[in-house]
């Protein structure tokens, strides 16, 4: 095995990671905090260390199988919350506060063991952004340029024309980066254009442009968007629409914006799902909390439906905004929110879930299954996008629907242990697998954190983030004794 490409990948990685601290640590400067030498420690250590590596590794292109794309995807992943979590661990945080910060912010989870946001360093805050738009973008190449390619979840649907992992895998990684790299930017400064136009501060809106690209959600209040209702209430209708573009395909926006064809965004079967499953849940609960006489929606009809629409939008992509502890709109309300938690997004996108793609063939194959069992004799293909799905993809798909369920469910009864109320446990792992953020209930809703969990449950909760973002097969492949051989 070429171990020299990973630790080349996690020396750049760690590096750009140290050079991404400086703005925080002169925004600090600036502000006259006593913090700052945190971030100037902090990014000298990354930097020579990061260079440490690519110098041991050699610094140049390895050739690359299946077998060190797999232990870079991973080794990536786990290895960098480590070096995110120094600054936390630098303003007093414990080693498991400082790790759970990090990975959630990684991972775009958004759950948080932080309070008291308002009154946080803001070199702090831009580093939370920062974290959080760094993972998306990585998160948006790992699943164009290599879970395709890895054959991951059922992700071979979206492969690459001319990809494979022999020899062409770096080359390829750093052709869709550039390419994705300039559309990521140029979306992420109109979204920070667009909420200073809405009333927001510049930094305010620099640091919740980065948090909305990246479906992340860390938000620079304890209150998240509830902040400006009133002060830029123009901000909410804003941040619907650039966590819906989050939740696309990137490489369909890439051939929109880039190459001026817009048909494939608009006749590709996943977007379409995903707006109509935005549109039916938001009207469901709009409906219910009607019935329920709510005073705020009934008083004001559109400005009810405007915060329906935000939060269910925010709980699908797993941003993890909030306007409003939407848990306390009726148990209906919270059992729609708990399943729109697992739904996610599109493949390739920054957002979460299981993914629409998954979900339309898991219920075709359910669908085709029932038909072969009344007409045993019947040849029933399972179709996608207009094309067969072959077993291969669809045993992916099965396998990935399973590993998410199976770690959803154990995640939950280990933190039932921890002597969490079911709600808690529920929602928790939910939140974690699924990357969305806050989960439900008055501990770890949209009004609270994860600070109260024990140290054992926020390192569940830690786990379940990191597995989630890996779509689960690439850790267990790891795991394999086959893996390790020859």
């Amino acid at each position: 095995m070429q171990l020299r490409v990973v630790i080349l990948a996690i020396g750049i990685m760690t590096a750009l990671l140290g050079a991404a601290m400086i703005p925080c640590w002169l925004l600090d400067v600036a502000d006259g905090r006593e913090e700052w030498p945190v971030f100037a420690a902090s990014a000298t250590m990354l930097l020579l260390f990061g260079g440490g590596l690519i110098i041991l590794s050699g610094g140049h292109k390895q050739r690359t199988g299946a077998r060190e794309a797999f232990l870079l995807t991973v080794a990536v992943w786990v290895v960098l919350p480590a070096m995110a979590a120094i600054p936390f661990m630098g303003i007093g945080m414990s080693f498991t506060d400082a790790m759970f910060e990090s990975i959630s912010g990684l991972t775009t989870t958004g759950s948080t063991v932080m309070d008291r946001l308002e009154f946080q360093p803001r070199g702090l805050l831009l580093w939370r952004a920062i974290l959080q738009w760094f993972g998306g973008i990585g998160i948006i190449v790992t699943a164009i340029a290599i879970l395709p390619m890895l054959r991951v979840g059922g992700m071979q649907l979206f492969q690459l024309e001319s990809s494979d992992v022999s020899g062409k895998f770096v080359p390829r990684i750093s052709e869709v980066s550039s390419q994705i790299g300039m559309i990521y930017l140029f979306i992420s400064a109109t979204c920070a254009t667009a909420y200073m136009l809405s009333g927001m501060d510049a930094f305010d809106a620099i640091a919740h442009a980065m948090t909305t690209v990246a479906a992340g959600g860390y938000s620079t209040s304890d209150a998240s968007f509830g902040a400006f209702l009133e002060e830029a209430p123009a901000a909410i209708p804003v941040a619907i629409m650039f966590m819906i573009i989050a939740g696309l395909p990137f490489s369909l926006l890439a051939l929109a914006m880039i190459h001026g064809r817009f048909k494939p965004l608009l006749t590709d079967p996943q977007p379409r799902l995903f707006i109509g499953l935005i549109a039916g849940i938001t009207l469901l609960v709009f409906f219910l909390r009607v019935l329920a006489d709510q005073d705020y929606v009934i008083i004001s009809p559109l400005g009810g439906f405007i915060e329906t629409l935000f939060n269910v939008v925010s709980v699908m992509t797993g941003t993890g905004y909030a306007t409003a502890p939407y848990d306390s709109w009726g148990e209906p309300v919270v059992m729609i929110f708990l399943i729109t938690i697992f739904l996610g997004g599109c493949a390739g996108s920054a957002a979460c879930g299981i993914k629409m793609f998954r979900l339309e063939i898991s219920f075709r194959a359910v669908l085709a299954h029932a038909q072969q069992m009344v007409s045993p004799n019947r040849v029933v293909r399972i179709r996608y996008g207009g094309k067969v799905i072959d077993n291969d993809t669809l045993q992916s798909v099965m396998v990935f629907v399973f590993l998410y369920l199976a770690t959803f469910i154990v995640a939950a009864i280990l933190l039932s242990l921890t002597g969490e109320d079911p709600l808690t446990a529920i929602s928790g792992a939910a939140t974690s697998v699924s990357n969305v953020g806050p989960g439900l209930g008055a501990e770890i809703g949209p009004a609270g954190t994860f600070q109260d969990l024990t140290d054992r449950g926020k390192w569940i909760c830690a786990i379940a983030m990191l597995l989630g973002r890996l779509e689960f097969t690439a850790v267990f492949v790891l795991m394999t004794r086959q893996f390790w051989r020859g």
